[in-house]
């Protein structure tokens, strides 16, 4: 399953780098990868996860508590 967030507030390409580690580093997910230009993550998982917005949301703020991982419609 592939899920596109927009990351709204992140103003840091370091910051990006260590968000799509640890959006990777989620149990579940298959590949994160995070734009820094477009400010955008994008991230295949296997199957449905039901929390995976959570953990998603949880695993940005740990890096940067300003900026809101929202899914994109």
């Amino acid at each position: 399953m592939k899920r596109i967030y927009n990351l709204e507030g992140l103003d840091c390409a370091h910051c990006a780098a260590k968000m799509e580690k640890k959006v990777g580093a989620i149990k579940g997910v298959s590949d994160a990868c995070v734009n820094f230009v477009t400010q955008r993550l994008t991230l295949e998982c296997g199957g449905e996860l039901s929390d995976i917005d959570t953990l998603v949301q949880k695993a940005v703020n740990s890096v940067d508590r300003h900026v809101n991982a929202r899914l994109r419609a």
